[in-house]
């Protein structure tokens, strides 16, 4: 897949005034500082289309970026540490939960997952979750590029096995890396197939 033209639509504070569900959807989520809004820059090839903030939590609200006027790319608030009141936060999983399981043009969701450290129990809860929910999702382990190869294999072999304790298959595995662009080619091919089934 080339992507042509990214553009960024709107904000919007709840499911309720996303758009109409006209368009194939993939959402991005993972937990805060995880790298996302560099991904979906990486992803998209345009530089300043996410706003990359050194502040865990600053995803608010669900975000949606028009790409190539045919599929909608979905940033949705992260999950896991924030700079925000526990309320918030709260607010914050019953929107993505409201999200995740209503929205009919979700084709998929990508759980952005930090390379560098070992499984980490809230995203293993959360990868749960969606299985319970049959919510079609695949895992990209970010940052790539920060640690060996051979660390970062361990790390996904650690996920992977951790994973299996309660899954009989694994869903698709994908490494990128913002600095390095790793992974993009495999990522919008993901998306490309999925659409034209």
């Amino acid at each position: 897949m080339q992507i042509k033209t990214a553009k960024f639509v709107a904000s919007y504070p709840s499911v309720e005034r996303c758009p109409k569900p006209t368009r194939p959807e993939f959402a991005f989520i993972g937990r805060s500082n995880v790298g996302k809004s560099s991904l979906i820059n990486m992803l998209t090839g345009h530089g300043g289309l996410a706003k990359v903030s050194q502040r865990p939590g600053k995803t608010q609200t669900i975000n949606y970026f028009d790409i190539n006027g045919e599929w909608f790319l979905v940033d949705l608030p992260g999950y896991g540490y924030a700079r925000v009141p526990q309320s918030t936060r709260k607010g914050f999983a019953r929107m993505v939960e409201q999200f995740v399981l209503r929205r009919t043009a979700l084709y998929s969701l990508f759980m952005l997952v930090d390379s560098r450290l070992a499984p980490q129990r809230i995203d293993l809860e959360f990868a749960q979750w969606m299985g319970e929910h049959g919510v079609p999702f695949a895992v990209v382990f970010t940052k790539a590029d920060k640690m060996s190869r051979s660390a970062l294999q361990q790390h996904q072999e650690l996920f992977a096995t951790a994973m299996l304790e309660r899954w009989e298959a694994l869903p698709p595995f994908f490494t990128t890396s913002a600095t390095s662009r790793l992974g993009r080619d495999e990522l919008l091919t993901h998306i490309a197939g999925i659409i034209e089934e």
